[in-house]
């Protein structure tokens, strides 16, 4: 689906320590507007997404955006007009004389070093996203209110940047996410939490916690970062993704000679990736370790891999004793792993088989890339801190909103909650939409 940066498939980790709210935290620091709470909607199966709605504009209009923290820019479906746009939820956004020049450092930044092209001041900034999964998504940068109502009781309605698409190509038009647009979360300049930081609204901190029995919440700011308990690992500064570096895989408590995967946290995608390598050979290492003890399901499309019990599994507990934890051990870190127990890589499917969580990012274009997807995040607390180039994980309970007086000590008001990928950005050619506006 061209919304994810990536598409099809399942692996889920899990957290090296527990997750114990701290008794007391400060407050953010002076100068910033504290955080912001979204109730997040949606599922890994069979869905396939996670979303939450933001509104937009004057007078501000809600909107589904997918969660995706493997990209930077925002982006909703647009009526420019729109030439290709997909079935939505809500009505095309409308721009109303709120385009943004080439000139803007947000246009500069969305191209390539050489690749931005500005021939005239006042000229629109077009852009272009091109997803892992051959999607893509073309347009213009515009400016608009966006109401959010912060922890600290404030409220605040910031100008910011986003994309108007009226082009989106998709390939996998079988599995498309019923969204208005995405929601990029990733470290760059046009990401809305990079521009919400800028302004001194909120801290360049970004949580998410998705429910395994689908929902969850989303969160800017630092306010529900624990005092401890999280699993931290510093992310490679030299690449703009979410990348946390090689580790090495265990299977059942044993070395394996799967080693040196070099991993990507991206929100975006639905499953989880490995290299056809690592893919193929894991692939063999469970089917060994079944040892004929469930059968092939290939009637059962639902993902590449499937088996069948003697009778149809209810739930993903009555197959996870057939199947070893796996455990991602970081190579450049001392002591950091991301634990894989079968519930975390395994679904079952509406067929009642269960299948591998676990696809073949070769066959999506993903060369060396190893990308920990929806399915792997499920059930924990994960934080991306820009501020300290780290990213974060522990388990969580995900079925409930925060709330800042029950975890996190006295003071501190109710969290508010909005009403309700890997990636490369290439400046396209004028297409004259804007001309006349």
């Amino acid at each position: 689906m061209y919304l994810k940066a990536l598409v099809f498939f399942l692996l889920t980790w899990i957290a090296t320590a527990a997750y114990h709210p701290p008794k007391k935290q400060a407050k953010s620091a002076k100068g910033f507007g504290s955080s912001v709470v979204f109730p997040v909607s949606g599922n890994v199966y069979p869905k396939g997404y996670y979303y939450v709605t933001i509104s937009i504009g004057q007078p501000p209009k809600p909107y589904f955006l997918d969660i995706d923290t493997g990209s930077d820019l925002t982006w909703l479906q647009c009526d420019a007009p729109c030439k290709k746009c997909t079935p939505s939820p809500h009505s095309l956004y409308k721009p109303n004389k709120n385009l943004i020049t080439c000139l803007d450092p947000l246009c500069a930044s969305l191209h390539g070093p050489g690749d931005h092209n500005c021939p005239a001041p006042q000229e629109q900034c077009d852009y272009q996203i091109d997803y892992a999964d051959h999607g893509s998504s073309l347009g213009v940068l515009v400016k608009d209110s966006f109401p959010l109502k912060f922890t600290n009781g404030s409220t605040v309605a910031p100008q910011l940047a986003f994309g108007c698409g009226y082009n989106q190509e998709v390939l996998d038009t079988a599995h498309l996410p019923y969204t208005d647009g995405v929601l990029g979360l990733g470290s760059g300049k046009s990401s809305i939490l990079t521009q919400l930081s800028s302004m001194g609204l909120t801290r360049n901190v970004v949580g998410h916690c998705l429910s395994g029995q689908g929902g969850g919440f989303l969160f800017f700011g630092d306010d529900f970062l624990p005092n401890s308990g999280i699993v931290w690992k510093p992310i490679l500064s030299q690449l703009k993704y979410y990348s946390l570096g090689p580790a090495d895989l265990q299977f059942g408590g044993r070395a394996t000679n799967i080693k040196g995967l070099p991993i990507v946290f991206d929100s975006g995608s639905t499953f989880t990736y490995f290299t056809s390598q690592a893919y193929e050979a894991l692939v063999s290492l469970i089917k060994g370790d079944l040892n004929r003890k469930l059968k092939d399901a290939v009637e059962d499309k639902s993902l590449p891999v499937c088996w069948k019990g003697t009778k149809p599994f209810k739930s993903i507990r009555d197959a996870v004793s057939y199947f070893k934890p796996l455990v991602l051990s970081f190579t450049n870190a001392k002591n950091v792993q991301f634990h894989l127990q079968p519930e975390s890589y395994l679904i079952v499917t509406e067929h009642g088989n269960v299948c591998l969580g676990i696809l073949n990012g070769g066959e999506v274009g993903l060369g060396n890339f190893n990308v920990i997807g929806d399915i792997s995040l499920q059930d924990k607390l994960v934080i991306y801190d820009n501020e300290r180039q780290r990213v974060g994980w522990a388990p969580a309970n995900c079925n409930r909103l925060p709330n800042m007086d029950r975890d996190y000590g006295e003071g501190f008001r109710l969290p508010y909650a909005a009403d309700d990928g890997l990636l490369k950005e290439i400046c396209p050619a004028n297409f004259g939409f804007w001309s006349n506006r």
